[in-house]
């Protein structure tokens, strides 16, 4: 138990160490863009009408801190983002946790929903693939795993538009009823969502479930085939005793280890399917931050909020990894 321990603490450190090593190139990213915050506010406020000259500019920024070192400001921001506090969004000049709102945990529950429904399906369809001697079975499974793959999902996501429009009259766009958009929380807005989440987890787990599949596949494929399967068949293990307990088992640590990576491949494409779908989410807002409004403080906040989502995802994978096989917190303890 103390070992465990040991494990657990060791690896929640380098998590902070990694966040915090992120946060500083976050936050240079956001340094680097031509214009800083003031000059960016105050450059929209002139499309409205409004007269600006350099006075105002150094007001501003002496107003935001802006004058203060790099380390200093960087300091701050760290220290408010753990305390989930990203300051103002420099052009809607609202108060950014505010703006997120429940945004972004709608919008990780959707992933994590997406990256469920890929591993459910990917691990047994998976494993049936590769242990199958049928090769019209394996073909098909192969061939509907390469078509997810070569469709992207914003494809998917026009053609279910346009079939649902064309044949019911229903666009399946948003996340909620006109009725609970701005309504606060409760059990009849959760209901409203879980009615329009699906179609976004769907599409999104779409391309998910076929690259893990192709992943399930290819370690099952490679663990069959060793010795110690040969041994346990030969000792009259067989069946699906025979897969779960080895070539299963065994392949399961590459697989755990790789869902940090598989959420952040789906947050990636959130986005593009958010613009589709007209989902008033994070990954919509990341969009008008980047390429619209050029809202660096808002994309930072999301774009750490995520960071900070797969580093947790990936504390906890190692953890339950430690868990399943004792060689893993030994490795690091050596």
């Amino acid at each position: 138990m103390l070992q465990f321990g040991r494990f657990v603490l060791t690896r929640a450190v380098m998590a902070m160490i990694t966040l915090i090593i992120v946060s500083l190139v976050v936050f240079t990213l956001m340094e680097l863009v031509p214009g800083d915050c003031a000059e960016r506010y105050l450059a929209f406020k002139n499309t409205q009408g409004s007269g600006i000259s350099l006075e105002d500019i150094e007001n501003e920024r002496a107003r935001l801190g802006l004058d203060r070192p790099f380390v200093e400001r960087w300091a701050s921001w760290i220290i408010g983002a753990f305390q989930g506090e990203f300051g103002d969004s420099c052009i809607l000049r609202v108060n950014i946790a505010q703006l997120l709102g429940s945004k972004f945990w709608v919008s990780l529950g959707i992933c994590l929903a997406s990256l469920a429904l890929a591993y459910i399906i990917a691990l047994p369809v998976g494993i049936i693939s590769a242990a199958t001697n049928s090769a019209t079975l394996n073909n098909i499974l192969r061939v509907v795993s390469y078509f997810g793959l070569a469709m992207p999902n914003f494809l998917l996501a026009l053609m279910i538009m346009l079939f649902s429009t064309v044949y019911f009259g229903e666009t399946l766009t948003g996340l909620f009823s006109k009725e609970y958009r701005d309504a606060p929380w409760d059990l009849a807005k959760f209901i409203d969502l879980m009615k329009h989440a699906w179609l976004p987890i769907f599409i999104l787990g779409w391309s998910a479930t076929a690259f893990a599949l192709q992943t399930v596949r290819a370690l099952i494929s490679d663990e069959i085939g060793k010795l110690y399967v040969t041994a346990a068949a030969a000792r009259g293990v067989s069946g699906a005793r025979l897969l779960w307990r080895y070539p299963a088992r065994h392949a399961l640590g590459p697989i755990v280890n790789s869902l940090g990576f598989d959420l952040n491949r789906i947050f990636n494409e959130l986005p593009i399917v958010a613009l589709i779908l007209t989902l008033t989410d994070a990954g919509a807002l990341l969009i008008e931050a980047l390429a619209r409004s050029n809202d660096q403080q808002l994309a930072g906040a999301i774009i750490f909020l995520l960071t900070a989502s797969i580093v947790a995802l990936n504390f906890f994978t190692d953890v339950l990894l430690a868990i399943l096989d004792p060689r893993v917190r030994k490795s690091i303890l050596r």
